[in-house]
């Protein structure tokens, strides 16, 4: 798997993380230092460590899977990037929070659990695909929390339509990605 692969998993999996710091900047006056390093460090974080949760799983039933396994990241990335363009879809409106501290500790780590389930399964993806494991979770990471920090000025500038385009982005880079995946192993073979 090349970088430039690598690079674009890394973005369609931040835009969840991306959307949702977004929406958290719309729930401040001001954006603090302290809101930068909560959004950056913990969907970042999640971002990273759960690839690797994803990869010791996949590396375990690579091996057994090594001839579907172009199938099985189409099938995943698909519908991964399938849930997102549903959810770009709904009703963003429900949240009804006015006056909750938008970036406790304990809103902060469901959030960033909750953005980076589709990292987890991309994780299992991983081994299948030879691509480097260091390189890989450093990028989405990296990639994530500098797009986190990137969403969380941009929700506080450009209001709450920025969060479902980066959804519907997110999902069609992940649908194209799996696209891609399943063409070259296909017409290798």
């Amino acid at each position: 798997m090349s970088f430039g692969a690598i690079l674009l998993l890394a973005l369609g999996l931040a835009m969840d993380a991306t959307a949702v710091s977004a929406a958290r900047g719309l729930s401040v006056p001001a954006i603090r230092a302290r809101h930068v390093l909560l959004v950056a460090g913990f969907f970042g974080g999640a971002q990273a460590l759960m690839p690797v949760i994803g990869w010791l799983l996949g590396a375990r039933i690579g091996p057994r899977v090594q001839a579907w396994d172009h199938w099985i990241a189409f099938v995943l990335l698909g519908f991964i990037g399938g849930k997102m363009l549903w959810e770009a879809r709904g009703d963003d409106s429900g949240d009804g929070e006015a006056t909750a501290d938008h970036f406790a500790l304990s809103s902060m780590f469901v959030l960033a659990i909750a953005t980076s389930i589709d990292a987890l399964a991309v994780g299992i993806t991983l081994p299948m695909l030879n691509a480097p494991f260091a390189l890989s979770v450093a990028t989405i990471g990296v990639v994530t929390a500098l797009l986190s920090a990137a969403g969380l000025f941009a929700g506080r500038r450009f209001g709450a339509m920025l969060g479902k385009r980066l959804d519907l982005a997110g999902g069609v880079v992940l649908i194209g990605l799996g696209v891609k995946i399943l063409i070259e192993h296909l017409m290798a073979s």
